[in-house]
Formats: structure tokens, C-alpha cells, sequence
């Protein structure tokens, strides 16, 4: 499998494929000064007994000469490598290893230097060429040995086993630095994508947050303005003040409706849940303006009711401090469930109870209107899909770890139910009490 560096050094492959360098960043580099110096002080210390061996010999200023050659172009091919291509440095090793011989059959004492070449060679060439180029070093190394000090056991075995060994340990390290690159490469890939994915996800709920703040607050408060707006118009000219009066609520729902606006876009609590006085007294504050724009947009000439319902709150149960989320979270389900009412129901009354349980907190919304059909997954299941408002329901209460159970029958009125577990306990209010708004 092709593998390619994350960032910098050489592209390698496997076996059949030109090698790859291990030496990239500091750790590498450390390792090939090491090894050039290695052959150079190799070099130096073959040189010197060739010449306290052989003084005054004809070959001594060719031995010098090419044994500087040698060392130089060694030293100096790191940092050339990078900007030449692999069949030139390929040459490049061909021409040095050919010096090299042409050194070990004048002075037999420079076979010693071949460690640092098969380095090289693993490095430079395919596995099969780097594994013939080192068994020829090896034979050349054995030869050369055997001219010194003639035919011993242990100078005949030793070159092929460290030979051996090396190349292994060099096959080995190329193998775990392929390992590694192509893990760095998978993680990069992975962390990108995981990246886009949160993100999206970000940006999704986000966009969920906001359909959801719009539907149960400016939606809801526009509906109302173009109710009274209408029942203003119709009674511009018959009854002036009333229409004024309607313009009136009209405004202030507007102005509260601003802020309300300004409040989710910073991701702030409801304005209700501002003043103080908790969950109860929001509810109540949404149930007495509900029933006042539906009493203020009723009326025609016919007596056919035109407005909202009138709405009352109860509370059951000790009541109990609940998070800010959750407090946030069962008011918006009011609203929601509150515009349903007034949308599609056609009730004439509503009830908004707010009971505290043993492990509960339950806010249950019942009409008397026309009712529907939930669905076929009965009243335990999802919430029968009826425009964005039960959605939105369902979507803040499973953030709450809540439920939420839709009961309606059409003809027979609608009840919607939202339980989430308490996360709190202590007394924070009066007893049970049932007021109309």
C-alpha cells in the first residue's frame, strides 16, 4: 500500500517500491549525521592504516583522493536529496558503491565502511535491489577480510550476520514509520471530518433552536396582532374606542414581542421567566394575556365567536424550584401547545395545569375544541405530526429527558401533557390553587 508523508521527507511504498526514508524531522536527522560521521571516521581510520601498511605505495594519492571523494559526496547527499529525483540518486549510489569497491580492492581494510552503505542502499532502492547491492557489500566485506587475516571462521560469518541484522532492523523501522504516517494521515482525515460533522450539527441545532424560539413566541404574537388588527378594523367605524383599544393591545404585544425576540437571539430565559416569580406566575402572566386578546379580538354581526379562547391556570401540588432549562423549556411548550389552541382547536376555554409529583414536574394543557386524530402509535408515542408546533414540543422535552402525550379525539377536545423529572425539591409557593385569568 502507498503511503505518503503527512508533512515533509520522502514518499515510500512497499516492498517492489523505492524505500522510504525514515529520517524526517529532528530524530531523523540526528540519525543521519550519526551514520556520516560513522563512515567518514570509518573512512579516516582505513585510510591511515593503508598508509602505516603500505608507505609510499603508488596508489596512496589516488587512495587519498578518492577516499576524500567519497567522504564529501556522503556527507553532502542529505542535503541535496529532496531536490533530486529518485532515479539520479539511485545513479548516485550506483557510481559511490563502485568508489567504494574500487577502494576495497586496493585496501582491503575499507570493507568496513559498508555499514553505512547498506543504510543507504535499504534507504535509496527497491527491496529486492537494496537486498542484491548488500549481498555483493557482504561477499566483497568476506573477501576482503579473508586477504587480511586469511580464511577465519568468525571473519567469514560475522559480515553476513550483521549485515543481516541490519538490514532487518532497517525493514523493520521503514515498516513501523509506514504504520505511523498512515495512522497520522487516517487521525487528520478523521478529525476533519468529525470537524464538519460538529459543525453541521451546530449549525442544525442552532437552526432547531431558533424555528422553535420563532414559532412559540413571534409566530404566536403576530397571529394575535393580526387577530386584533382585524377585530379593529371591523370596528373602526362603529365603535372607535374599542378599535383603539385594540390597536393598544395590538402595540404592546409588539413591544413585548421586541423583546422577546432580543431575548432568544442571545440566548437568554423567556421575558416571563424574568420577573421573578418562576414557572407559576409565567404561566399565569400567558394564560391572562391569551384570554385578553382572545376577549379583545371577539366579536361580529352575527354573534359567531371570532376570537381566542379564554384560558385559565392551575397549579397542583407543592411547588418546587426547577432549573432554569426546564422552567424555559415547559413555558415554551405552553405557548406552543396555547397556539394550537387558538389556531386550530376553535375551543372556547383552555385550562393550563402545572402539577408537582413525586419525580415529576407535569404541565398539561386541555381544550374543548374540535379535537384530531393523534396518529397510530397511540398516546405514549410520537406526537402526531400537525405542523411545526408538537414537533418543537417533542424536540424541547427529549433535550429535558421529559415526555410529552398528545390525547385528542375529534369532536372531544385535546390535551397535551408534558412530564419532566425533577431535578430539585424544597417548597417555593403556596397550596394547590385554581385561578381564571
Amino acid at each position: 500500500m502507498d503511503v505518503k508523508h503527512v508533512s515533509g521527507g520522502r514518499t515510500g511504498a512497499a516492498d517492489g517500491e523505492p524505500r522510504t526514508d525514515p529520517a524526517v524531522g529532528p530524530a531523523g536527522r540526528g540519525m543521519e549525521a550519526v551514520i556520516s560521521a560513522s563512515f567518514v571516521l570509518l573512512l579516516i581510520a582505513a585510510m591511515a592504516r593503508f598508509l602505516t601498511h603500505h608507505p609510499g605505495a603508488p596508489a596512496t594519492w589516488w587512495v587519498i583522493a578518492l577516499t576524500t571523494l567519497l567522504a564529501v559526496a556522503y556527507v553532502g547527499r542529505p542535503a541535496v536529496d529532496g531536490a533530486i529525483a529518485p532515479r539520479w540518486r539511485r545513479a548516485w549510489l550506483g557510481v559511490f558503491a563502485l568508489g567504494w569497491v574500487a577502494l576495497v580492492l586496493q585496501a582491503p581494510s575499507f570493507a568496513w565502511s559498508a555499514v553505512a552503505i547498506v543504510y543507504t542502499a535499504l534507504q535509496l532502492l527497491p527491496a529486492r535491489a537494496a537486498l542484491a547491492l548488500i549481498t555483493v557489500l557482504t561477499v566483497l566485506v568476506v573477501v576482503a577480510q579473508v586477504r587480511i587475516n586469511g580464511p577465519d571462521p568468525l571473519l567469514i560469518v560475522v559480515p553476513p550476520v550483521v549485515a543481516g541484522l541490519a538490514a532487518t532492523v532497517f525493514t523493520h523501522m521503514q515498516r513501523q514509520a509506514a504504520r505511523q504516517r498512515s495512522l497520522i494521515e487516517d487521525l487528520v482525515r478523521t478529525r476533519r471530518v468529525l470537524a464538519s460533522s460538529q459543525r453541521r450539527a451546530g449549525m442544525l441545532a442552532e437552526r432547531e433552536r431558533l424555528s422553535m424560539e420563532i414559532h412559540d413566541t413571534l409566530a404566536q404574537a403576530l397571529s394575535s396582532q393580526r387577530m386584533l388588527l382585524q377585530a379593529a378594523e371591523r370596528l373602526w367605524a362603529a365603535d372607535p374606542e374599542a378599535a383603539h383599544r385594540h390597536m393598544t393591545t395590538a402595540s404592546d404585544i409588539a413591544e413585548r414581542n421586541l423583546v422577546e425576540a432580543r431575548r432568544f437571539v442571545h440566548d437568554l430565559a423567556p421575558a416571563d421567566l424574568s420577573g421573578g416569580g418562576g414557572l407559576p406566575e409565567a404561566l399565569r402572566a400567558l394564560a391572562r394575556r391569551e384570554t385578553a386578546a382572545g376577549a379583545a379580538a371577539e366579536g361580529t354581526a352575527a354573534g359567531a365567536r371570532t376570537g381566542g379562547p379564554t384560558v385559565r391556570f392551575r397549579i397542583d401540588g407543592d411547588p418546587v424550584p426547577l432549573p432554569p432549562a426546564v422552567e424555559a423549556g415547559l413555558l415554551r411548550v405552553a405557548q406552543g401547545a396555547v397556539a394550537n389552541v387558538r389556531e386550530h382547536a376553535h375551543a372556547s376555554d383552555a385550562v393550563l395545569t402545572l402539577s408537582y409529583l413525586d419525580e415529576d414536574v407535569v404541565l398539561d394543557i386541555a381544550d374543548n375544541g374540535c379535537g384530531f386524530t393523534p396518529g397510530q402509535q397511540g398516546t405514549q408515542g410520537p406526537a402526531p405530526r400537525r405542523g411545526h408546533g408538537l414537533r418543537a414540543m417533542e424536540v424541547r422535552l427529549r433535550q429535558l429527558d421529559g415526555t410529552l402525550t398528545v390525547e385528542s379525539h375529534p369532536g372531544d377536545g385535546t390535551v397535551v401533557s408534558a412530564a419532566v423529572p425533577l431535578r430539585a425539591s424544597g417548597p417555593a409557593a403556596g397550596p394547590d390553587e385554581e385561578r381564571p385569568a
